[in-house]
C-alpha cells in the first residue's frame, strides 16, 4: 500500500508534542490513527480535533511502561480498523542529569519507558505484522545518541539500545516489515517538563527557547516513511535544527 491514506497507523505517546503533531498530520492525509498516551482526557480532546477535520481516530489510555497495555493499543486498532499497518513508538521520558547525582530511579525509568515500552510495542505488534503479511516500525529516538555530552549519557544510553535493537528487528524481518529509525534534535516539546535535575532542566528550556524546531518537521519525517511503495524501507532519519551542533 503506497501513500498515507487509508493506513491504520498507531501512535504512542500521542497526547502532545511529536506524537499529537504526527497523529494530526497523518489523520489529515488520510490514516485511521489509533493513539495511546497515559493521559486519556488530552488523547479524547486530540481525537475530537482529527473528528472534527474529517479524520477517523481512536484512543486507549497507554502507559508503554505495562505490556498489557500495548497488547491494549494494537487490539483497538485490529477492533476498530481490521488491521494495524504501523506502530510508531514515540513515548519517551529524558530524565536527564549527571551520573554523579546517582537517580538511580530516573535511570529505570528513563529504561522502562524509552527501552522497554518499544520493546512491549515490538512484542504486541510483530505477530500481528507476520499474520498480516505486513507492517512497519517507526521507532523515534533522538540525536543525544549521535553526540553524547555530560548529563544525557543515560538517556543516550537507551535511545542507542532502541536504535541498535531497530537494525536487529531489520536484519530478522525479511522482505516483507519495514522499520525506520527517526532522530529528532532540539523540538519544542514538553519534554524538559520531566527533567528532575533543576540545573539541566534550565539549561534544556534555555536552548530549546534558542535552536529548537516545531514538532510538524517530525512529522513530516515520519509520513515520508510511512507513504514509501512496498517493498521500499527507510531506515534512518535525522532531523535537527540547523543551528544544533
Amino acid at each position: 500500500m503506497e501513500g498515507v491514506a487509508g493506513k491504520v497507523i498507531a501512535i504512542t505517546g500521542a497526547s502532545s508534542g511529536i506524537g499529537e503533531a504526527a497523529a494530526l498530520l497523518l489523520a489529515g492525509r488520510g490514516a485511521k490513527v489509533v493513539l495511546g498516551a497515559r493521559r486519556p482526557e488530552l488523547l479524547a480532546a486530540l481525537v475530537a480535533r482529527i473528528e472534527e477535520a474529517g479524520g477517523e481516530a481512536a484512543f486507549v489510555r497507554t502507559d508503554v511502561k505495562r505490556r498489557e497495555d500495548l497488547d491494549g493499543l494494537v487490539a483497538l486498532a485490529r477492533e476498530r480498523y481490521g488491521r494495524i499497518d504501523v506502530l510508531v513508538s514515540n513515548a519517551g521520558v529524558g530524565l536527564v542529569s549527571s551520573l554523579d547525582e546517582l537517580r538511580v530511579e530516573d535511570w529505570e525509568e528513563m529504561i522502562d519507558v524509552n527501552l522497554k515500552g518499544v520493546l512491549y510495542g515490538i512484542a504486541a505488534a510483530l505477530p500481528v505484522f507476520r499474520e498480516q503479511g505486513h507492517g512497519h516500525f517507526v521507532n523515534i529516538v533522538s540525536t543525544a545518541g549521535l553526540r553524547i555530552v555530560p548529563q544525557q549519557s543515560v538517556y543516550a544510553a537507551t535511545k542507542n539500545a532502541v536504535r541498535t535493537l531497530s537494525e536487529g528487528l531489520r536484519q530478522e524481518a525479511g522482505d516483507k516489515l519495514r522499520v525506520t529509525v527517526v532522530s529528532p534534535g532540539f523540538v519544542r516539546t514538553r519534554f524538559a517538563e520531566t527533567v528532575t535535575d533543576p540545573e539541566a532542566k534550565a539549561r534544556i528550556l534555555d536552548r530549546m527557547e534558542k535552536i529548537a524546531i516545531s514538532p510538524d518537521a517530525i512529522a513530516r519525517a515520519v509520513a515520508f516513511a510511512v507513504e514509501q511503495p512496498d517493498g521500499v524501507d527507510v531506515g534512518d532519519i535525522v532531523v535537527r535544527p540547523t543551528a544544533q551542533d
